[in-house]
């Protein structure tokens, strides 16, 4: 394993190491105080059945000791940055250079099944339409419970994980999903690339949602695998999923997707309905102390909104129809209670 300082670049296609060709695929993974979890997801990462991949791991200023006694390989390089860039930059450092055809998002504290990569790649021959690919995730502490069975995104202006923390479902679904987790995503290079990578003004949660509907509105489609598998532990370096921290990012960031991003016809739809359904979700929050985080969360988002809505006139003038958008949102509202997943 190397280690190397940021301003490090990965051999090109130039490089006389690099005269067979890039592997298919560069696996970025983004640490930040990752404890045990993070050797753990290497460690399942170096016992793939699929071999054949580089991967990058950007370390965001941990103090924990997470990168100490990672195991070895030739394969792996560690960028170290010195500081917390957030999820969003870390990644597009961990892109930054890849020849690979395809980029694979996975978190230090996701373990993949061992035909994870082979599984993917798989998916990718079979669905040649679709230029993103999402695991099926299942809870590390109860893998009889989904993490994620893909991101969907309701035109009343909330995302979540499908079926997260549910009985999984039997047998596991398969289809095309809104959007896929990156915690455990595979996507274009290309496309990555014509995206302009994630959005680092969301620093972390959202900006998979947000690097999708992108996609979904160039005209790109994401599938979402029954056959490719993770064990996710969820949040585990940013205090818990209703910590201050996740809760504040969340819906700050959500605002921000919106903004950029929904088409206008249905933007009406999403304007009267976000902040009602939104006042509901305060008042079920078991912790009353955690309204004011999700209340500040909404000011810094609305009066941050103007550079994002900047973005959205040259978003929404190449766009694709509106139907095709549409047609992968969730409308039923009981989808959006009950945290069900939407595969079309």
């Amino acid at each position: 394993m190397t280690s190397v300082d940021p301003e490090f670049s990965l051999p090109t296609a130039d490089d006389p190491i690099s005269l067979a060709g890039p592997p298919p695929i560069r696996v970025m993974i983004v640490n930040y105080n990752g404890g045990t979890d993070l050797a753990r997801c290497v460690e399942a990462l170096l016992a793939q059945t699929m071999s054949d991949f580089e991967a990058v791991i950007v370390d965001n200023g941990s103090i924990d000791g997470s990168l100490d006694g990672l195991p070895a390989d030739p394969r792996v390089t560690v960028l170290r940055m010195g500081k917390n860039l957030g999820f969003a930059a870390g990644n597009n450092q961990a892109a930054a250079g890849a020849a690979t055809p395809w980029l694979v998002m996975l978190n230090p504290d996701a373990f993949p099944a061992p035909d994870w990569l082979e599984l993917l790649l798989d998916e990718a021959a079979l669905h040649g339409d679709c230029v993103a690919f999402g695991s099926t995730q299942v809870m590390s502490a109860d893998p009889s419970k989904a993490d994620g069975l893909g991101d969907c995104f309701s035109p009343y202006g909330f995302a979540w994980r499908g079926g997260c923390r549910k009985p999984l479902p039997v047998p596991v679904p398969a289809g095309e999903s809104f959007a896929a987790c990156a915690a455990a995503m595979m996507i274009r290079r290309d496309w990555f690339e014509k995206l302009g990578g994630f959005d680092e003004r969301f620093f972390c949660y959202g900006e998979d949602v947000d690097l999708c509907f992108r996609l979904r509105l160039a005209g790109g489609r994401i599938w979402q695998s029954n056959r490719a598998r993770v064990a996710h532990v969820g949040s585990a370096t940013s205090g818990g999923a209703h910590s201050s921290f996740s809760l504040y990012h969340g819906y700050r960031n959500q605002i921000w997707v919106i903004a950029k991003n929904m088409p206008g016809p249905i933007l009406p739809v999403t304007i009267f309905t976000y902040l009602p359904l939104l006042l509901l979700r305060c008042l079920l929050l078991k912790r009353p102390g955690m309204i004011w985080v999700v209340l500040k969360a909404t000011f810094d988002g609305l009066t941050g909104l103007a550079p994002f809505w900047a973005d959205r006139a040259e978003l929404q003038k190449t766009r694709v129809g509106t139907f095709r958008i549409a047609r992968v949102l969730s409308w039923s509202p009981l989808a959006l209670i009950k945290r069900r997943a939407k595969l079309v």
